[in-house]
């Protein structure tokens, strides 16, 4: 632990990398600043790795795979390891809660739930390991007995993004892991403290050297990374724009890759619903982490008639929304991650005006706030599906509202987008909402609600993603499927 400006620094070896079981000095001197989003003072800084450093992590992972005991072992072996991990990271909650406000803008409130959120993924997927089919038995069309064995993909490099960093760290180490899969986890750079939590609790729960390797590094020497052909899988999550140059190198070398992207996701709400209760809802999940996250409901579909009673019901809640430090209890949304961040949701907002909306609540800075990054809560009415803020991702606190014709009109409208990563119907019929659900080209589709479960899966349609996380479905990526074909009926198996 260190101190700098008055708070405590809950990490033990920011300036070194977690590599080969160990924390070993950087290959140069290096180091990635993190600064606090709510008053733009230094909070962290942390090595940042270079080719030789990256190239390091592979190998110790690369070197785990190949000779270590990790792949090796069963897979309830390896779920007691996922068991000690969630401990741990229960053990670090207000740690976790102090760092992801001071990276990302996430309410205090919010962060401190993550540990036990992050250690029950772990604990389902340590579960995984006595249900999951591994190995299963088949009828061969040749040879007498068959089996479909499902094996570890090999050497994965996770990539995860800055706005919910814990969240992602989980349901990519944790069903690599108990697949039998080794891993260098990639750290964003404005976000790298959940990663040294997750590097120190591996450790702790005394994971075999190699296993987990942890660096922090920008987008050129991360992408060495999705070169390195000592790699076999890449799991990332990010933007749209990075995904497919993500797709694209793997691509040139065949690599396995699961990409969970850009989303610009659809409420459409039915001529049922009560208005007062579907805004209450969208406006509420618009302030969750200042609008940052890939999922969120950004473009609500309603009918014309409707349209401007549902607007200015979003307008009066946002009118009334608390904008200010992630810390205090009162505060109901925090600042955007980075000064970039504001620029381009600021850049939106205008590109709404310029455009003809409706600009109904929002628009600017708040006047209280004279340091920190910081915008309003947004609102448009009468959006064009087609114009800027209809079509592309924001990540911010900012909602278009878009009339429609009626019922078909508005499932038309959702679905035209490259998006498809997550929507929701707003009715009181089950029935209708699953009609509609079966119509939307969404990964999710939630009913009244934002939902997304990776108790089940997550993923998206379209330009949104390739491949799901989360559950049973977040299992298989990190899995190569073998068949095996014998002459004859191994022991452990009996007479059918």
């Amino acid at each position: 632990m260190s101190e700098f400006n008055g708070i405590t620094i809950p990490l033990r070896h920011a300036d070194r990398f977690f590599i080969g079981g160990d924390w070993v000095r950087p290959s140069s001197d290096a180091v990635i600043k993190v600064i606090d989003p709510a008053n733009e003072e230094l909070f962290l800084s942390v090595a940042e790795a270079k080719e030789a450093d990256m190239a390091r992590a592979v190998g110790a992972a690369r070197q785990a795979f190949d000779h270590g005991p990790w792949p090796r072992l069963s897979h309830a072996e390896r779920a007691e390891y996922l068991r000690a991990i969630a401990a741990g990271l229960r053990e670090r909650a207000e740690d976790l809660g102090q760092i992801w406000p001071r990276e990302s803008g996430v309410l205090h409130a919010v962060a401190q739930t993550s540990a036990a959120r992050e250690a029950k993924a772990f604990e389902n997927y340590a579960g995984l390991a006595d249900t999951f089919p591994f190995e299963e038995r088949v009828e061969p069309t040749a040879g007498e007995f068959g089996l479909i064995v499902r094996e570890p993909v090999g050497v994965v490099g996770a990539i995860v993004p800055w706005n919910a960093a814990m969240d992602q760290i989980t349901h990519k180490i944790a069903p690599a892991l108990v697949a039998g899969c080794t891993v260098i986890l990639k750290a964003a750079p404005q976000a790298p403290g959940e990663a040294y939590v997750m590097a120190e609790t591996a450790q702790a729960a005394g994971l075999p050297p190699g296993v987990l390797n942890v660096v922090t590094a920008d987008r050129e020497v991360s992408e060495l990374l999705v070169r390195d052909p000592r790699v076999d899988k890449i799991t990332f999550t990010g933007s749209t724009a990075a995904g497919r140059r993500i797709a694209s190198l793997c691509g040139e070398r065949v690599a396995r890759c699961t990409l969970e992207l850009g989303g610009k996701s659809a409420a459409v709400i039915l001529d049922d619903m009560d208005l007062a209760t579907a805004a209450g809802t969208v406006a509420g999940m618009a302030c969750f982490l200042s609008g940052q996250v890939c999922s969120a409901l950004t473009r609500i579909v309603v009918t014309r008639d409707r349209h401007d009673e549902l607007v200015d019901a979003v307008a009066d809640i946002f009118s009334q929304v608390r904008v200010g430090n992630p810390f205090d209890p009162q505060t109901q949304m925090g600042p955007l991650a980075a000064s970039h961040q504001r620029d381009r949701v600021e850049g939106y907002i205008a590109k709404g005006v310029a455009d003809g909306a409706t600009l109904a609540a929002g628009g600017g800075r708040p006047k209280h706030l004279d340091r920190g990054w910081f915008v309003e809560p947004t609102v448009f009415g009468n959006v064009d599906n087609s114009s800027a803020i209809g079509q592309e991702e924001i990540f911010g606190p900012v909602l278009s509202v878009i009339p429609a014709a009626d019922e078909q009109d508005a499932i038309a409208i959702a679905n035209d987008t490259i998006y498809g990563l997550n929507a929701s119907v707003f009715t009181n019929d089950v029935e209708r909402a699953r009609d509609v659900a079966r119509q939307l080209r969404s990964g999710t589709v939630g009913h009244n609600a934002f939902r997304s479960d990776f108790g089940m899966a997550f993923g998206g349609f379209k330009q949104s993603g390739i491949g799901r996380e989360g559950g049973r479905e977040g299992l298989f990526p990190f899995l190569e499927t073998k068949s095996v074909i014998l002459e004859g009926r191994p022991a452990g198996y009996g007479s059918l």
